[in-house]
Formats: C-alpha cells, sequence, structure tokens
C-alpha cells in the first residue's frame, strides 16, 4: 500500500474509533462495542442484502463472525435508548439542529413469526402487505453549505397491532416487554417528544408532522405539543376543527376558513422550476389567529395559531392546509420546516436501499431495535463522514471466544427479559 493509502486508512481507523467511542460508549463491555464495530461496518460495506453471514463474508472476518453478528443483534442483553441518545447528540453537535420531524417505513415479511408482522394497506402502492410498521424520529439538520436539509433517523418503534397485544404466548416468543403495547400513532409522537425534551443535551427545534390521514388524533398531538411549550408545523386534512374568534369561538374547518370571502392574505413565493429559473407558488394564510379545539386540553391550547393553504397549481390535485405556532416566522420559513418531511421521507427511501432496514432476521422485539439502531448508526456515519471506502475491516473475537459469548448473551437476555 502507498504511503498516502496507510495515511488514509489511519485516518479512518481513527474517524471510526471515535465515532465508536461516542455512540456506543453506553455499551459498558468491550467486547460489545467490538461487535457493534463489525456490525456498523458490515452495514456499510456489504452489497446487497446485510445478513449477519453476509456481512461476516464481505469483510473477510473469522469463521463464527457471522454467529457472533447474529448473537449481538438477536441476544446480547444491550439497551438501545442510551446509544440513540448519544447519536442524536453526536449529529446535533455536528450539525447545526432545524427541526424535528417522524416518518414510517413499512418492512415486508414472509410469514407471521417476525415481532410486529400484520396486514397493512401500503399507500404508496395501494396494495396490502404482510409487514412490520416502523415509525422513526428524525433530527433534521442543515447541510454544511446552508443549502437545504439532510435528516438523520435517531429513535425507532415498532407498531404493535392486533394479536401482539393480546396474544401472551407470541409476545414472550417475541420478547416484548410487558408495558409495551398497541397504541394510536399521535402517543408515539408525543412519547419521542416527551424523550426529546426529558434530554438537556438535545437541541431545541421546532417539530415538524404530517397529521393528515395516517394519524387519528391530530389535535389531540397538537394540544400534547402545546402542553409541552414546543412549536409546531403540522399539515392537516381540511376537515380539521378550529376555533376562531373571541369571546364566542366560532368552530370551523380549516378547508372551510380559508374559502371564506377574504379570509385568506395571498402570498406568491419563488421557487426553482425543474426547467430552470424560477416560478411563483401562491399560498394563502389565514388573516387572524385561529385556536385548537381540544376539550379538556388545558389552558395551553388557547395559543394562537396560523393556517397556511397552499393550493393545487392546476387544480388538479387537493389543497394543503398546515397550522403553525410559529406566528414570528416569514411564511416562506414556515414552508421551508414543512418540506423537512419530504426530507424525512428521502431518508426512509435511502434506509431502505443501502443501509439494512429490510434485512433484519431476528424475530424478537429486542433484536428488531438492536438491528434499527445499527442501521441508524450506519446512516449517520455515512453522512456524517461521507463514504467510508477507506474503513478497514473490523478485528472481531476469535470464534471461540464468539460462541461463548453467544452463550452468555442468551443466557443473559432470557434472565433480563423474561423468556
Amino acid at each position: 500500500m502507498s504511503s498516502l493509502g496507510v495515511r488514509v486508512e489511519a485516518a479512518e481507523r481513527e474517524r471510526i474509533q471515535k465515532f465508536i467511542g461516542e455512540v456506543f460508549n453506553p455499551l459498558h463491555r468491550a467486547e460489545q462495542r467490538r461487535w457493534a464495530r463489525a456490525y456498523l461496518w458490515g452495514l456499510l460495506h456489504t452489497p446487497g442484502k446485510k445478513t449477519p453471514r453476509r456481512m461476516a463474508q464481505a469483510g473477510l472476518m473469522p469463521t463464527g463472525a457471522a454467529h457472533g453478528l447474529h448473537q449481538f443483534i438477536n441476544s446480547s442483553p444491550w439497551t438501545w435508548e442510551p446509544v440513540r441518545s448519544a447519536l442524536a447528540r453526536t449529529i446535533a453537535a455536528s450539525r447545526p439542529a432545524y427541526a424535528w420531524t417522524t416518518a414510517d417505513v413499512l418492512i415486508p415479511k414472509q410469514g407471521e413469526h417476525s415481532v410486529g408482522v400484520h396486514r397493512r394497506l401500503d399507500q404508496a402502492t395501494g396494495r396490502t402487505i404482510n409487514c412490520q410498521r416502523g415509525l422513526g424520529l428524525f433530527l433534521a439538520t442543515t447541510t454544511g453549505a446552508g443549502t437545504g436539509t439532510q435528516c438523520f433517523p435517531v429513535d425507532w418503534n415498532l407498531v404493535l397491532d392486533g394479536a401482539w397485544d393480546w396474544d401472551d404466548l407470541r409476545r414472550r416468543r417475541a420478547r416484548i416487554p410487558e408495558a409495551e403495547t398497541g397504541r394510536p400513532v399521535g402517543a408515539y409522537v408525543l412519547g419521542f417528544a416527551a424523550g426529546v425534551a426529558a434530554h438537556s443535551r438535545l437541541p431545541d427545534a421546532p417539530w415538524v408532522l404530517n397529521l393528515t390521514r395516517r394519524c387519528d388524533d391530530a389535535s389531540g398531538v397538537m394540544a400534547g405539543l402545546a402542553r409541552r411549550g414546543l412549536d409546531f408545523v403540522c399539515e392537516v386534512d381540511p376537515g380539521q376543527i378550529v376555533l376562531i374568534g373571541r369571546p364566542s369561538p366560532r368552530v370551523i374547518t380549516v378547508g372551510e376558513l380559508m374559502e371564506e370571502p377574504h379570509a385568506r392574505q395571498p402570498h406568491v413565493l419563488m421557487r426553482q422550476s425543474e426547467q430552470g429559473g424560477s416560478k411563483g407558488v401562491r399560498v394563502n394564510v389565514y388573516g387572524g389567529p385561529v385556536r385548537l379545539a381540544q376539550r379538556g386540553a388545558g389552558k395551553d391550547v388557547s395559543r394562537p395559531y396560523h393556517v397556511l393553504e397552499q393550493p393545487s397549481a392546476d387544480g388538479a390535485q387537493s389543497a394543503r392546509y398546515w397550522i403553525t405556532s410559529l406566528l414570528d416566522r416569514g411564511v416562506d420559513e414556515v414552508l421551508a420546516l414543512a418540506r423537512s418531511q419530504a426530507a424525512a421521507r428521502t431518508t426512509v427511501a435511502a434506509l431502505r436501499e443501502g443501509f439494512g432496514v429490510l434485512d433484519f432476521e431476528g424475530r424478537s422485539f429486542p433484536g428488531w431495535h438492536h438491528h434499527m439502531t445499527m442501521v441508524s448508526a450506519a446512516y449517520a456515519y455515512r453522512h456524517l463522514y461521507g463514504a467510508p471506502d477507506a474503513v478497514p475491516a473490523p478485528a472481531v473475537p476469535m470464534p471461540r471466544a464468539s460462541a461463548e459469548t453467544a452463550n452468555r448473551w442468551a443466557q443473559a437476555g432470557a434472565k433480563g427479559l423474561g423468556a
């Protein structure tokens, strides 16, 4: 190898070791951190499907390493929450925080034994599929050049449905904790918000959410954010109810509100067109404040909000509506924040294509969360440090040690989760 190649490899080794030290420091055993590094390397470098066997082969790891990788994900009793918090802090320390947002990912599965698997309509294709549904929390940051946003996954929930709520045998087999039950999507979102607010070292940024037909209680989610004093930009259905006027407020939907004469203040925003040049995009803002209609939500819901409408450019599609607490921000800035949702969907597509989010082969609840934590870490490393082509193959324990470790992890996991 040339001296330049040696320097590049040494620099990459130092970067990945620094990343492992920052993100996986909550793993107190050095052996677990070594397996985390090996799994991370496999996700970054293995072409195609990223199973433990293929990752071990791609890394030219010792015989038995595939078994060790599998056990690290499925049997090692490490907690994923501190690792994810460390990942979020590492990202926030590297890039300016812009917004918090969420997006879901459907993971097709065969059979009925994978944890959380159920039948669900895939809105992208219009087909009902057998799948797991993961709901991710993403930290949107401004790019290095300041010209756009990049979304990083930092936390996950596995949305449970149907028999996974009441079938004790299936729950025990999948090692689902007792407290983990199916709940509305809005409850998961507010759980994310509570988790972020509880960590003083995580950035304070607006929440950007899509609360259209996929959310069962848009008013409840916005009220929950309001109670925590959090700013937000939420896309809602035209039938979303708000209150206008005082002291006797009138109940009205945002769609009806924006149809009222003289209610709208039109704005024209300039956007780059696909053909080059720029074009005007019309946005309407309701002239006065609105309030949320959420019974029993407390006085914080009396905060004023703005309603924005973006009509369809050609009339072929429905108008889009947003409710925001950011009264001091310009229309252009609010809609720029709203585009964080599109950036999160772009990240989900990348996770599906190149980071192994679809490739988890285990059936347990802890295994799923371990794998999704590693996927998130791999995505962050790739986009914080660039293409990792020179990352050296990891050093992993030898096969005999791997088998012994696997037995210890399996026993500890069974005891810790009551299996």
